[in-house]
């Protein structure tokens, strides 16, 4: 067992206008399964990479042990993946990296192909296969599932539950409760480590919301009584040693004394509100609030939008699906079900135009207005203003919607490439909240989403029932909003 200590942590990037991280301690053990929690943008992955010492800090972060990062940068995608595995963990033998494939479901052959020609899917899980058979360095793992599908995440959960100690970036609260055992989250004034899964950190977290919202109405009435009785104290006093003048003889001494006497109970009432008022202040500064999102969707004027009958999808000339069938109507929320590689994207990009060799039949409904989410950040960059402009929406509702999502708004003034992977996936799904559509294309629009956001779209959607296709390995979101489940 060793710990890895923070002291008064502070780091802003040299481009910032902000802190990331404000004198902050903390210590963690690196035998604990740690589930990294927080909003988008608050430095989740910042911090793992100032613990490999990428960047300089103010402060003290003192460990015995030495970090791997997932996932490992390739820079040569076209070799053979047995030699890139053999370049990340040289000290490993080729049936040690057997075994640990074989706790993945991945078949060994593709130990012999060149990466590149390797799944999304299958790339990550052979990426951590090596990083936990480095085991001289303690795992920094930073969103893995982003590209596996829900069999795969369930199967990466069980993989990593075996495992002994990590750090573990992810939004994904079912594939969290699988597999850790402490949780490490960024709130907005401070960083907190709690034994646990995801699911009873929240309802602590929860659970302390409630105890400092009643807290804070109590001491607001408190105060507002003291404010009262201060006020009222103070004016009999004041009307007392008035009276020692202009009424004939009076007992000076005696008004003197009751005067100072409701003086002093007024300075006393005083002093009580002002430590109510310092206890209300340490109250509610952790507090996260969504506030509620809107879609305008359109009704489309027949029943049905969109058919699939026998669609094969082609790569090569090779079908990489059975034949697919279904129907959009107004008001279904269809889930595509299938694992990496099953042709759901694509099935996705056939109904925006995109050219892809299939065989059946597609038909889409005349005067159809689709809003498109596609999986891919990369291509975003310039000013939010500029990116509005482009995309022909409200600027002033793409913004509201953004800070809706907890943007702050020294954002707006950065360009969207220097966001983080989560604030730019915020971007596109704001985008789409702005256009008013028939049907609503979603391709794993929650990868890098942080958790309260998922919740946000989650009853969005609820509320609203806009009609759409979507594709989303989140367990959690999938049963929340899906009306139809097709499977590939």
């Amino acid at each position: 067992m060793s710990m890895i200590k923070v002291e008064n942590l502070t780091f802003s990037y040299p481009s910032s206008y902000d802190n990331i991280f404000e004198n902050i301690s903390f210590q963690i053990d690196t035998n604990w399964k740690l589930g990294f929690i927080g909003r988008n943008g608050r430095g989740k992955t910042t911090f793992l990479k100032l613990l490999l010492g990428n960047y300089e800090y103010k402060g003290k972060i003192t460990s015995s042990i030495q970090f791997n990062y997932f996932p490992f940068p390739i820079h040569n995608k076209s070799k053979i993946t047995l030699n890139i595995l053999s370049d990340i963990c040289p000290l490993r033998e080729e049936w040690e990296l057997t075994r640990e494939l074989s706790y993945l479901d991945i078949n060994t052959d593709i130990l012999y192909r060149p990466f590149e020609t390797l799944s999304d899917g299958e790339q990550t899980k052979t990426l951590l296969a090596a990083l936990f058979l480095n085991d001289s360095y303690f795992p920094l793992i930073d969103e893995p599932t982003n590209h596996l599908d829900i069999k795969a995440r369930e199967i990466v959960s069980k993989y990593l539950k075996r495992k002994k100690g990590f750090i573990l970036v992810s939004h994904d609260r079912y594939f969290l409760d699988e597999c850790i055992d402490h949780i490490l989250a960024i709130n907005k004034t401070n960083i907190e480590v709690q034994s646990g899964n995801f699911s009873s950190w929240k309802t602590n977290f929860e659970q302390q919301q409630k105890f400092e919202i009643s807290q804070n109405e109590r001491l607001q009435k408190d105060i507002n009584r003291l404010k009262q009785s201060a006020k009222r104290t103070s004016v009999w006093s004041h009307k007392t040693e008035a009276s020692k003048y202009g009424n004939g003889p009076v007992d000076k001494g005696f008004i003197g004394h009751k005067s100072a006497k409701m003086m002093k109970r007024s300075k006393t009432i005083e002093t009580r509100q002002q430590q109510e008022l310092e206890q209300k202040s340490k109250l509610l500064k952790n507090i996260e609030t969504t506030e509620n999102l809107k879609i305008a969707p359109l009704l489309y004027h027949k029943e049905t939008l969109v058919s699939f009958s026998d669609v094969n999808i082609y790569y090569n000339k090779k079908s990489i699906n059975n034949a697919v069938s279904f129907t959009i109507q107004n008001g279904d929320r269809l889930a595509l079900d299938g694992k990496n590689g099953s042709g759901k994207s694509s099935l996705l990009k056939l109904l925006i135009g995109k050219p892809i060799n299939y065989s059946g039949i597609i038909t889409i409904g005349s005067g159809l207005t689709i809003s498109y989410i596609p999986q891919d950040t990369s291509y975003l960059k310039g000013n939010l203003s500029d990116f509005a402009k482009e995309k022909n929406i409200e600027e002033s509702l793409f913004k509201a919607i953004l800070r809706k999502m907890d943007f702050d708004r020294i954002q707006f003034d950065k360009n969207i490439e220097n966001f983080s992977g989560g604030q730019k996936k915020k971007v596109l799904i704001a985008k789409s909240l702005c256009e008013k559509a028939h049907l609503y294309i979603w391709d794993e629009p929650l990868n890098f989403i942080d958790i309260y956001s998922r919740i946000q779209i989650e009853q969005l959607i609820k509320e609203f029932s806009p009609t759409m296709i979507f594709v989303e390995h989140d367990v959690t979101f999938r049963d929340t909003i899906a009306t139809k489940i097709v499977s590939l």
